[in-house]
């Protein structure tokens, strides 16, 4: 069975968006800043899924293109889905996607639909996305997400794109996981044009 990770662009200051996101901002003010890497290279990097096409650095694009050879599947949550006004119908990894949510949207469910729709908490949607993505990970998206996914001890693994600059305010990535550690360990480091990528395994007692 594959992992469960986390894979997100966060400011110096822990934002993975500006303040003020929604529909007509998705990365809030200032949260484009987040993804300058995508455009500081000369290596062409298709995101899967969708016609988009970035300028990276050649370690970067390496790196991405690893996460897209083992990605499986990937489970987001219902404001980031709205916000992202449901990537149009093509999520951005090209995969089967799991969003969390308290109610269905009906004009989002229909035949061949990338998306499926979990009442039943987030623990029921990895358990979903697990079973359809078999030997590959899951990539789980957005902060609430991402942080319940840390409480529940479903998250193994944490990859930080480190971007030196500090927002200020906005969406923080790492919040409400309670006053107990949570170690980690340092697993990859690599040093790209505009951004440091991260890796780390989520350490948990057996």
């Amino acid at each position: 069975m594959g992992k469960v990770s986390v894979g997100l662009s966060m400011s110096l200051d822990g934002f993975i968006a500006g303040p003020n996101d929604g529909p007509d901002s998705p990365l809030g003010d200032g949260g484009e800043r987040l993804f300058a890497w995508y455009s500081a290279g000369d290596t062409d990097y298709e995101m899967p899924g969708t016609e988009m096409v970035f300028r990276i650095s050649p370690q970067s694009a390496e790196l991405l293109r690893e996460v897209d050879r083992t990605m499986g599947a990937f489970v987001t949550g219902r404001r980031t889905f709205d916000i992202a006004n449901g990537w149009g119908g093509r999520p951005p990894l090209g995969v089967p996607t799991f969003v969390v949510t308290h109610t269905v949207p009906q004009e989002w469910v229909y035949e061949g639909s990338p998306f499926t729709f979990v009442t039943e908490g987030v623990e029921d949607a990895v358990e979903q996305a697990r079973a359809v993505a078999g030997e590959k990970d899951v990539a789980v998206g957005a902060a609430s997400i991402a942080q319940q996914c840390i409480r529940a001890g479903l998250l193994d693994e944490v990859h930080i794109n480190l971007v030196p600059v500090l927002l200020g305010g906005g969406v923080r990535l790492f919040e409400h996981l309670g006053i107990t550690p949570i170690e980690l360990e340092s697993t990859r480091v690599v040093e790209a044009p505009g951004v440091t990528h991260l890796g780390f395994k989520v350490l948990r007692e057996d």
